[in-house]
């Protein structure tokens, strides 16, 4: 079984990017233009995040990511791809 073994202290917005900071030291960063629901969220509404041991949620946004989808570069809500018939 795999555990995660650092724990995420703090997680914010800032200049485009969320900002995770671990109890280890680590920072975690990712670009909100990544993800489309983050893309079209406010400062205020980028910066209201509840932490879990599992990952991030924006009730303001319904938006999740788990620390595991991060780690592994999924920053969710991958566009719909458009088949040509």
């Amino acid at each position: 079984m795999n555990t995660l073994v650092d724990t995420a202290r703090r997680a914010s917005y800032q200049d485009g990017h969320i900002l995770i900071q671990m109890d280890s030291g680590v920072e975690l960063r990712f670009p909100v233009d990544r993800n489309p629901r983050l893309a079209r969220g406010t400062p205020s509404q980028l910066n209201n995040i509840e932490l879990s041991p599992f990952g991030l949620h924006w009730p303001d946004l319904d938006e999740d990511l788990s620390f595991r989808g991060l780690l592994s570069g999924d920053y969710g809500q991958h566009p719909k791809s458009r088949s040509s018939d």
